[in-house]
């Protein structure tokens, strides 16, 4: 990924929990299996219980579509977690989970066929168990139709001949018409602050085991600079076109992080997004329909606009503070070497526009071997290009910072604060008459050391806890 990784969960709609229960945690259906968990709750009992009422629910509702028995997440690990014990992964999971929501749940960890995708199938219930059962029974004689609809009388559910019809029924008076054992569904769980809140939790748990930097992930931010790519499920029939839609998104994704070094404001690419990508998109839409070529030209003429943006703009010069912070230093060696390759990208691109302009200005029969030439150099150079694009992502990794943006976002606020202390710092030696060699024992110092030393475990996303990591050694 050219961008700082983001998790993979996605959580969907089940129509059948027990059955997609046995699909994920029988040995027999999965070829790599590797552990299964169930709150304490959780028995074949209870999801069969929770199946019978919900579609009793749902066809007293007349509702159209497929019944919603229960809901899914699938939670994608870094591979490095396989070194851990896989009944104590699927637990940490599962139960950190029904610890924030209180429902039960059965949980598998698997690998794909291609042992390429280790992940972990969460199912959830959207009830509780009730206490005490909920039973209502019948003061009168109760009628229901074809659709489980109560009716007033008898008539409504006979037939011409007087019999009641194929599908209706008749509860005598004194029997049970209806009866609960589970709560209402929770209406929070189809709310998409749900889902955003379980990826936060679900993404801080990874990050609190993975022992490399690098394999820190961040929930995908919707409404940043970033396009999001979408994943290309197992027999797509349309998987040309989204691998298609994903490289036009990455090409513009790759051009935002050169951006960002360059000093590209934030808002100001916001503003072309809005501007070249949104609203030219939905423009489209209203006029030609969904068309997915459409789409990409969109973004790649959005693409090619943030360039010629990023061509006219100059970095402001940044000051340097004359007081010993290590920290700060460390930075700006950073923001140099990603200028010093963001430089080299520009350059590359502009070769590579050169060369594909005269392209297009050779005309002639006899002009193949040059033609050739040409296309050849174009192609080491886009090849170049990616390579610099990659190299841009893994210097900030290096680091620490899951992508460019979270680095810039650091680097800006311990300028101001810099540029801040040597105002302050001016106006101390114009008070106090110190030489310049004094000037390290200003007592704001410390202050800024420590201001620059959180702004910098914010951006690395290096929160301290006090809970020690779990040992999770996994057998094999």
């Amino acid at each position: 990924m050219l961008i700082g990784r983001h998790s993979f969960i996605r959580q969907s709609k089940l129509s059948d929990v027990a059955g997609r229960i046995d699909y994920i945690s029988n040995p027999k259906r999965q070829e790599y299996l590797y552990a299964t968990y169930q709150t304490e709750g959780a028995t074949p009992e209870f999801w069969k219980n929770l199946a019978r009422e919900n579609q009793l629910d749902f066809k007293t509702s007349g509702s159209a579509g497929k019944c919603i028995e229960g809901r899914e997440f699938i939670i994608a690990l870094p591979e490095s977690f396989v070194q851990y014990r896989a009944d104590d992964v699927v637990r940490l999971f599962t139960e950190s989970f029904h610890k924030r929501y209180g429902v039960e749940c059965s949980a598998a960890l698997h690998h794909n066929k291609a042992k390429t995708n280790y992940h972990i199938h969460l199912v959830f219930s959207e009830r509780k168990m009730l206490e005490q059962p909920e039973v209502k029974i019948a003061t009168r004689n109760m009628f229901y139709d074809e659709q489980g609809k109560h009716r007033r009388t008898k008539k409504e559910v006979l037939d011409e001949q007087g019999n009641i019809r194929a599908g209706c029924s008749i509860i005598p008076k004194g029997e049970i018409y209806e009866s609960h054992i589970f709560t209402k569904k929770d209406e929070w769980f189809k709310n998409k602050a749900f889902t955003k809140e379980v990826k936060e939790l679900f993404t801080d748990t990874i990050n609190r085991y993975v022992k490399e930097e690098s394999e820190k992930l961040s929930v995908f931010q919707q409404g940043g600079v970033y396009l999001a790519t979408k994943k290309i499920g197992k027999n797509n029939p349309k998987a040309g076109e989204i691998k298609a839609d994903n490289a036009a998104r990455q090409e513009w994704n790759r051009t935002v992080d050169v951006a960002l070094v360059e000093g590209v404001p934030e808002e100001d690419i916001l503003k072309i997004k809005q501007e070249k990508i949104t609203d030219k998109t939905l423009q489209s839409i209203r006029t030609h329909g969904w068309l997915p070529d459409m789409f990409r030209q969109i973004i790649r003429g959005a693409k090619d606009f943030l360039q010629e943006v990023i061509f006219k703009f100059k970095l402001p010069p940044k000051p340097v503070p004359k007081i010993d912070l290590q920290e700060w230093k460390d930075m700006q060696k950073l923001m140099y070497e990603l200028q010093r390759q963001s430089i080299e990208i520009k350059r590359t691109q502009q070769d590579i526009s050169s060369l594909k302009k005269q392209l297009s200005e050779l005309r002639g029969l006899f002009k193949g071997k040059e033609r050739k030439s040409l296309e050849g150099r174009i192609e080491l150079l886009e090849d170049l290009e990616k390579r610099l694009h990659k190299s841009l992502e893994q210097i900030v990794k290096r680091e620490g910072y899951p992508n460019v943006q979270a680095f810039q976002k650091v680097y800006n606020k311990a300028e101001a604060l810099i540029m801040e202390y040597n105002e302050e710092l001016r106006a101390w030696k114009n008070q106090t008459g110190q030489k310049k060699e004094n000037t390290l024992e200003q007592p704001k110092k410390a202050s800024v050391l420590e201001k620059l030393h959180r702004y910098q475990q914010e951006g690395r996303q290096q929160s301290k806890r006090s809970v020690k990591k779990k040992s999770m050694d996994r057998e094999r």
